[in-house]
């Protein structure tokens, strides 16, 4: 009840924003609205190949293409999926200047940019199947009236899970342990010298929105000392469900936490939030959970952390560009547990964002708004956390 009330607050802070914009502004706003006809809709999803057959849910994929096909087609709209997105030359680059919706996800993110948006003469909603729609240049979208929006909520338990998960990976020396059964050794030293009990560690997170607040409640049963930093406190009842303790001042809390996690959006003031002398502070050997956004990180003083041992261990599954060079620092750098970006599309989130992005173009056809929580881009106006 307690998150719920939190959630109603943050969107109703956007709505009266958004309305005092329109009231106000002159900008000239591409009508969410789909006029009559047929539209074009672009997707741009990870290739599966040989696995896409492997699962009937398994619609995140090209091949899945969110299991809307047959629905946007049956009703006369033209329908392109592709994962071909990146250069002038590319699949979605022939697209751009007539489609009417573009549709990607943060784990094979379409990266739409002010010169994409340009070209884009017909474009009026932009649609994030999943959560986190930094991969478009957010200020230009609401400079040319453009609608975006993704699908909030709908792998937030999928995320924290597979924070908790790391967690336990990075404590417990997991990873060093696995390897030797493969390559046939048995050196118990080798791992249990740095490997410790989560109980009684001290956890921050940086950001406590709904993954963050997820998170909390599921360690609590661990009995570790619970710290958040946000830019909203949350509120005394879901504060004492949690038993975090809430630190305004982020330089304040991270030299006490033997683990960070991140959990905050992407932005212009996260951008290289963690960057060589905010890293510095952090207690040594402590260990990182990165779930949230790879550019949050400053690349090269994360490689250089785990290679000195300043940072014991490193965990996520972002990284900034996506999909990660075969160069990229932290594929090679020491007391790492990354992954291709996975944690936030399970079949389950699949199954919800896939829902979500069919509600959402059903409302677009129909003329009818998105539940408010989804909108990132309003009427020109940014939400509050993009802000």
């Amino acid at each position: 009840m307690a998150m719920k009330r939190a959630a109603t607050s943050a969107i109703s802070a956007f709505a009266a924003s958004s309305s005092q914009i329109s009231g106000s502004s002159t900008l000239a706003t591409r009508h969410l609205h789909a006029s009559a006809g047929s539209k074009k809709i672009v997707g741009v999803f990870y290739k599966a190949n040989e696995y896409a057959s492997m699962n009937p849910k398994f619609v995140g994929c090209a091949e899945g293409a969110l299991g809307i096909r047959d629905w946007l087609e049956s009703q006369g709209h033209q329908y392109i999926v592709t994962d071909d997105k990146e250069g002038p030359d590319c699949e979605l680059e022939k697209h751009i200047p007539d489609l009417h919706v573009l549709i990607s996800t943060p784990f094979h993110p379409a990266y739409v940019t002010a010169e994409r948006i340009k070209k884009a003469k017909n474009l009026q909603l932009l649609l994030t199947a999943g959560i986190g729609s930094d991969h478009i240049d957010l200020k230009a979208a609401a400079a040319a009236g453009l609608t975006v929006a993704e699908v909030t909520g709908s792998n937030v338990v999928s995320v924290a899970e597979d924070e908790l998960m790391r967690i336990l990976i990075l404590v417990r020396n997991f990873l060093p342990g696995h390897h030797q059964v493969i390559s046939g050794d048995w050196n118990v030293a080798g791992i249990a010298y740095r490997a410790y009990d989560l109980e009684g560690k001290t956890v921050g997170t940086v950001g406590a929105g709904r993954i963050g607040r997820l998170l909390l409640q599921r360690l609590k049963p661990f009995n570790c000392n619970l710290l958040y930093h946000d830019r909203v406190k949350m509120d005394p009842e879901l504060e004492n469900q949690t038993g975090a303790k809430f630190e305004e001042d982020l330089d304040a809390m991270l030299p006490k936490c033997d683990i960070v996690v991140i959990n905050t959006p992407l932005t212009e003031k996260t951008k290289g939030m963690f960057n060589k002398e905010r890293i510095a502070k952090l207690k040594k050997g402590v260990l990182i959970v990165n779930n949230a956004r790879g550019a949050i990180m400053d690349t090269q003083a994360v490689a250089d952390a785990c290679s000195s041992g300043h940072i014991g261990g490193y965990s996520g599954d972002v990284w900034y560009p996506q999909p990660a060079p075969k160069d990229h620092p932290w594929r090679y750098m020491p007391n790492q547990a990354m992954t291709p970006h996975i944690s936030g599309t399970t079949i389950d989130a699949q199954l919800r964002y896939a829902a979500g992005v069919k509600d959402m173009l059903d409302r677009y056809f129909k003329g009818e708004e998105f539940p408010l929580q989804n909108y990132i881009v309003k009427e020109g106006q940014l939400a509050p956390q993009y802000q």
